[in-house]
């Protein structure tokens, strides 16, 4: 349903980028409607460390880093503080490049159409990184698009986005699975699997860990 709605963007210079884990199977398929290349945007959410579900900055591929200064000061965070958090979240950033790119680089954003997607939206703070990590990255244009998300949080990822496309908010709001029939947990290994599947459609050359 999510793919149907982009169907519009066919045709135009566009990436699909799908957040793991969950983000992955929606994108996957936004990717094959619109015949555009498939990758993952890895990106970590820097968390201030007595509240994590509120982010002072993120970090992604290629080094960048963003920091939400006024979430600093309120908080306090001296530079140990952000230094720990950053040094923690590279390493998993770093674990997941590694695990599912396997030698892969990315697809470059310069000047094209991201099209972000994730399973749903809740706090958003996750999504309001991956949408800034790509326009650092150069994309031309930033397409927030998840199946569900809250109202409020849906309204909020319009300063952070070009475009939202949310099929569903419901009034009464409880979880990202709520838009589901199975909401069953993605694996690091259907992840992998499905960007291999997008590699061998797009007829790119394997890398030497590929199994063919």
């Amino acid at each position: 349903m999510l793919a149907d709605r982009l169907a519009p963007l066919a045709g135009r210079d566009v990436v699909v980028l799908g957040l793991p884990r969950g983000g992955v199977p929606v994108a996957f398929e936004v990717a094959q409607r619109l015949r555009a290349p498939l990758d993952v945007l890895l990106v970590r959410k820097l968390g201030v460390p007595f509240h994590p579900e509120l982010a002072f900055g993120a970090i992604g591929e290629g080094g960048v880093r963003i920091l939400n200064d006024a979430v600093v000061l309120q908080a306090r965070l001296s530079p140990a503080d952000m230094a720990g958090v950053e040094q923690k979240e590279a390493a998993e950033l770093a674990r997941r490049a590694e695990r599912y790119r396997r030698g892969r680089a990315p697809v470059p954003l310069t000047g094209r159409t991201a099209v972000v997607v994730d399973d749903g939206l809740a706090t958003g703070a996750t999504a309001k990184a991956a949408c800034q990590v790509a326009r650092a990255q150069g994309a031309g244009q930033v397409v927030l698009a998840v199946p569900i998300g809250a109202r409020d949080t849906v309204a909020e990822l319009s300063r952070y986005a070009d475009e939202v496309v949310c099929l569903y908010s419901p009034e009464v709001y409880y979880a990202v699975g709520q838009g589901y029939r199975d909401f069953s947990q993605t694996s690091d290994e259907e992840v992998v699997r499905l960007l291999d599947e997008a590699q061998r459609q797009s007829g790119a050359a394997p890398t030497d860990s590929d199994p063919r």
